[in-house]
Parts: structure tokens; C-alpha cells; sequence
């Protein structure tokens, strides 16, 4: 381990140079059983949960500022109640979608997108493209402090990662999952505006941050994939996604030429990701997550043909919930395979659901170490 390196950076590091029987890097995907194991007495409110469930320090710096699940606005739309609907209000979210919730409740369940902004160019240009201007002074707010941030990470010896929500998942955010299909057909050209903005804000944000930092890693947050495998064809993918992608991915690799970093690429996708994996390693993904099993993601039969693919997730959501030998035959069949072939961190292929008992997770967790560490 280099000087100044944590534990947590290494086997990340570790991780990323698919180092072959290397002790894994332990996290998890996220929760939505918490309430019920506060409710239980199992967690409490200000609970250190990386002691508690065995995860390791910090391997990972993520650096903002293009957004997630929702396209990166400045300014968000005012979150507001646009309709009392008895147990229901439809409120306008700060992506500018018109959302039904219970009332009072925002969290713990799908809520129903009714409207979403962008309908046609004109809503496109009037209430969506000023708010992605890459030139808006508020966009470099900060900058100072987030840079030292990140310096500080780099000196633990953490990965540097880009975080940008991906092409499909922003169009998603403007259009709707439904309307957006229609429009790849019916208004190619509002796809390429609304594209070409979301590149032209991209390109600037990473440009400024390369004049301080390098980076390991560029990560989309692009959810092309459901049960059956993408949502638009690899056609529609190459015309109105690669382009954008392989220009990002181009520039930030020029502005570190002569960098000791590999520049890695990941993509994030629900869903059946197998028949996308070939399509996305053409531009240069090297890093695929999170292998819904669900969806027949088997982490194990994708490794013996992908060998060299970085991989995250591949836990059973659905089997944290069957009980402890259920669990058993899922990690003893996982984890030592993939530990040793390397470049594989474990986590639950979405949040951890309101099914799983407490002491079950925490004999998953058990597990994990026993088998990789």
C-alpha cells in the first residue's frame, strides 16, 4: 500500500486492476427496508452503518454537477402543489414534472409522473434550454471548495470519477418514458437538440474540472435496460446516444493525454444489460453495473464471457428475503468465483427491500466477509 493510501482506496484500486483473489470492496447499493429496522430498534437514527455492516472507508470520489436521475437544471423548477386530489396532490417536482403522491407522503413508493416538461421544441427551448446554459456563473459556484474536496480524496489514493446522468435517462426526465419513444420517430430533431445541449453543458463542466483534476473514471447514469433487454434498439442507441458519448469520452481523454490514468467508463443500467454490453464496450465501457438478477443479469455466466469487464452488483434482492440457506447457496456461489477471477464488488442489483430481515442481511453481510475478505 503507497503512503497516505487507505485501506478502502486500495481495495478499491484493487478492484479496478481486477487483481485476481483480492480482498473485496465492501458497500451496498442503497435501502428501502430502513424504516422498518428503525421501527424494529435494529437501526438508530445516526447509526455509523459502515461499522455496522462491515463496509469500508471511502475508494471512490464522486464529482458532481450534471445531474442523476433527473436532467442537471440550474434553476430547478419551484416545487410546489399544483392539485389537492383528496388523498392524493399532484405537485411540480423540481425536473419540472407534474408527479401524483399520496399526501403528505413523497417517499417509500412509486409515485405516477403525469406531465413532463418538453413536448415539442418550442417547450424544449422556453422552459428547459436556458436552464442547462453551460456559460450560467451559478455552474462554477463553489468550485474551489469541491476541488479540494476532491484533492483531498486523491491524496487517500481514491478513485476520481465523473458522475453525468446518460443520455436515455435525461431524455427520460424531459419527456417521459412513454412520449420519448414516440419522439426517437416523430421528432428526431428535438432528440438531437435536446442532446446536443446536454454534450455542450457536459463537455464545459469536465472541462473546467480537468484543469484541476484527473480522472480515473467517466460514469453514466443511463437505465436503457428493462426486464427484456433495451428499451430502443441498438440503432436508435448508435444515432442519437454514441455520438454525444464518444465525443465526452474523446475530449476528456485528449485534455489527460500523457496521464498515468486509465480513463474508465461505466454504465449504469437496470434491467437486462447482456444485450448491451457488446454495443457499449465498442465506445469504450470497461465498467457495467448493477446485473439485475431479476432480469436474468447472472454476474457469474456474464463473467466467463466477459473476462475482462468490470463489474458491480449481482446480489439477489429477492433472495436477502428467502431466509439464511438461501442466502448460503447465493454467496457460496458467487463470491469465491468471482473473487477470483477479480474486478467484481458485490452489492444488493437495487435498494435493499422491506422484505429482508435484520438478521438476515446482517448473515449476508457476514457471509461476504467470510467468503471476501
Amino acid at each position: 500500500m503507497s503512503a497516505g493510501m487507505t485501506t478502502g482506496a486500495q481495495k478499491m484500486r484493487d478492484f479496478y486492476a481486477m487483481k485476481k483473489g483480492a480482498p473485496i470492496y465492501h458497500q451496498e447499493f442503497g435501502y428501502y427496508v430502513m424504516d422498518r429496522w428503525k421501527r424494529e430498534g435494529h437501526v438508530k437514527d445516526g447509526d455509523d452503518l459502515n461499522a455496522l455492516f462491515g463496509f469500508d472507508t471511502p475508494g471512490k470520489c464522486h464529482v458532481g454537477g450534471l445531474g442523476w436521475c433527473e436532467a442537471a437544471l440550474e434553476p430547478e423548477f419551484e416545487v410546489k402543489v399544483l392539485e389537492d386530489r383528496g388523498e392524493h396532490e399532484l405537485e411540480q417536482d423540481h425536473a419540472g414534472r407534474h408527479v401524483l403522491y399520496f399526501k403528505n407522503r413523497r417517499n417509500g413508493f412509486m409515485p405516477e409522473y403525469v406531465d413532463h416538461p418538453v413536448k415539442d421544441m418550442l417547450t424544449w427551448e422556453r422552459d428547459i434550454k436556458w436552464r442547462m446554459d453551460p456559460q450560467s456563473p451559478v455552474r462554477y459556484a463553489g468550485m474551489d471548495k469541491r476541488v479540494a474536496h476532491v484533492k483531498a480524496c486523491e491524496a487517500e489514493g481514491q478513485i476520481i470519477c465523473q458522475n453525468v446522468i446518460g443520455g436515455y435517462m435525461y431524455l427520460r426526465s424531459l419527456m417521459g418514458p412513454e412520449e420519448l419513444l414516440y419522439k426517437f420517430y416523430d421528432d428526431p430533431a428535438l432528440i438531437h437538440a435536446c442532446m446536443e445541449q446536454w454534450f455542450d453543458l457536459a463537455d464545459a463542466i469536465v472541462t473546467e474540472h480537468q484543469k484541476h483534476i484527473e480522472f480515473d473514471e467517466l460514469y453514466f447514469g443511463e437505465d436503457i435496460c428493462y426486464k427484456s433487454g433495451p428499451l430502443i434498439s441498438p440503432d436508435m442507441i448508435r444515432e442519437f446516444l454514441f455520438p454525444y458519448y464518444t465525443q465526452l469520452y474523446t475530449n476528456m481523454k485528449k485534455r489527460q493525454a500523457g496521464s498515468a490514468k486509465k480513463l474508465h467508463f461505466q454504465i449504469d443500467t437496470d434491467g437486462d444489460c447482456r444485450p448491451v454490453i457488446d454495443l457499449y464496450a465498442s465506445i469504450g465501457m470497461t465498467y457495467m453495473s448493477p446485473f439485475e438478477v431479476a432480469s436474468d443479469c447472472d454476474v457469474v455466466e456474464i463473467r466467463k464471457q466477459y473476462p475482462q469487464l468490470l463489474m458491480r452488483g449481482g446480489i439477489d434482492k429477492r433472495v436477502l428475503a428467502e431466509g439464511k440457506d438461501a442466502i448460503d447457496r447465493m454467496v457460496e456461489r458467487i463470491i469465491p468465483f468471482m473473487r477470483e477471477h477479480g474486478g467484481f464488488i458485490p452489492t444488493c442489483d437495487h435498494g435493499v427491500p422491506e422484505e429482508v430481515a435484520f438478521d438476515d442481511y446482517m448473515h449476508y453481510r457476514k457471509r461476504v466477509h467470510e467468503l471476501g475478505d
